[in-house]
């Protein structure tokens, strides 16, 4: 399925680690960010703007917060990221003033500068976090802020091809990089940038027979491998099959979620007091949670239909010590009960779309098998939460293709889907 490029959606990028003059207003007059002539040449422009912004924050569990900025007569909002967020009124923010601050000084160098009001996102934070300044097309200022050292800078410099340093690292973004995959959909999703899906018609008529009701998140899987069967081949490839499944059902879902907010929204958000607030922010929301917990769901069926294709034995969420529900278990519940503590025939494997700091929960759904596995399709995860899992005896499981966002040194410890589901086939024989 082609995702499109890079460029397709941002013109430009840089990066650098906030100064505490850059960030927090107590040691500074003003909210602003000093721009490099490379910044200036290669993203933002040699004239003064006003540029509407979407302002960021990633914390370093993935909790989130976004804030939009637009020009006058229009209004911006905040909103949560993130599972225990969403709630909370609409504000309106100013945009970003990009000038000269010599401008009235022809006799010196120009200083441009980047200046920000004040929100949630810039309220949150401090000297020492990573800003990457990207550039849609649209002309859309995208000001992402995340902690340095954390799972989002590395995500971040890995789609944007730039590292954050003490002075902006910036590039204008070409036409002929390479197509954006998984892992930047990935990213996108949390910046609140949509992908264009490609055959929009032939995505429209396979989700038509559901109208505008979501069917069970086991059925829709089931009909992503049964649309997407000739293209792929879990036998052959278990991580690009996996990843191709996953990929083409998220995009029959954003088609028929198209449809069922459409619908939604032409009925209109009214009560008998008028305008019903509430009810918009519930059915936002709703929206939002949606997508993020069916996605752990696809993740569990589509795996579980490549074990079936290489005929693995294993019990799914079976219940093992003091109630706990490992996602999958092999060869069977009822081997591991029997078995004796580090028999080397069992394992097992948990199943996480995303990370945070949930894995740990994994460490104790096995408590006979020392060391556990986890899949997940999170990309770039920080080493210092790799180092964690090492330490803690947890192997990270990762398709293939999300490889190259880890590093170097990280790579060589993961394992890919396949080398998992063949250490599997080898303990059963």
């Amino acid at each position: 399925m082609r995702r499109g490029k890079l460029r397709d959606y941002f013109s430009g990028v840089g990066a650098k680690l906030l100064s505490a003059v850059d960030a927090e207003p107590k040691k500074s007059n003003q909210h602003e960010i000093g721009v490099t002539k490379d910044m200036r040449r290669q993203v933002l422009g040699e004239r003064k703007r006003h540029f509407n912004v979407r302002y960021v924050w990633l914390g370093r569990e993935r909790d989130g917060l976004i804030a939009d900025g637009t020009a006058t007569g229009e209004s911006g909002h905040s909103r949560g990221r993130g599972h225990d967020h969403g709630e909370g009124g609409f504000t309106a923010y100013a945009p970003a003033t990009y000038y000269d601050t010599r401008e009235n000084q022809p006799h010196r160098s120009p200083e441009w500068r980047l200046y920000y009001s004040s929100n949630p996102v810039t309220e949150a934070m401090s000297g020492g976090d990573a800003l990457f300044l990207a550039l849609h097309n649209d002309g859309l200022l995208y000001l992402i802020v995340t902690p340095a050292g954390s799972t989002s800078e590395q995500q971040l410099s890995w789609l944007f091809g730039v590292r954050p340093q003490h002075s902006f690292d910036s590039r204008e973004i070409e036409p002929d990089e390479p197509t954006l995959g998984f892992a930047a959909r990935f990213i996108f999703d949390e910046l609140g940038v949509e992908f264009e899906e490609a055959d929009e018609d032939r995505l429209d008529g396979i989700v038509e027979p559901f109208g505008t009701t979501f069917p069970r998140t086991a059925e829709f899987s089931d009909l992503a491998r049964k649309t997407l069967a000739e293209d792929v081949n879990p036998k052959d490839d278990p991580d690009a099959t996996l990843l191709a499944w996953l990929e083409h059902e998220e995009a029959l879902f954003r088609r028929l979620e198209r449809k069922v907010v459409a619908e939604r929204l032409q009925a209109g958000f009214t009560d008998e007091h008028g305008i019903d607030v509430d009810g918009f922010l519930r059915f936002s929301l709703s929206v939002q949670n949606r997508r993020k917990s069916r996605m752990g769901q696809s993740l569990e069926h589509h795996a579980e239909a490549v074990f079936r294709a290489h005929e693995l034995s294993y019990s799914r969420s079976p219940v093992t010590e003091h109630n706990h529900r490992p996602d999958f278990l092999f060869p069977s519940i009822e081997a591991y009960r029997e078995a004796p503590t580090g028999w080397w025939c069992l394992a097992m494997l948990g199943a996480k779309s995303t990370c945070k700091d949930r894995w740990r929960q994994v460490l104790v759904e096995a408590e006979k098998i020392p060391e556990k596995h986890l899949l997940t399709l999170e990309p770039g995860i920080s080493e210092s939460q790799t180092r964690q899992m090492a330490v803690a005896k947890l192997r990270l499981v990762v398709p293939h293709a999300l490889h190259v966002t880890y590093t170097e040194a990280q790579r060589e410890w993961l394992w890919t889907f396949d080398r998992f589901i063949r250490d599997v086939g080898a303990r059963q024989g």
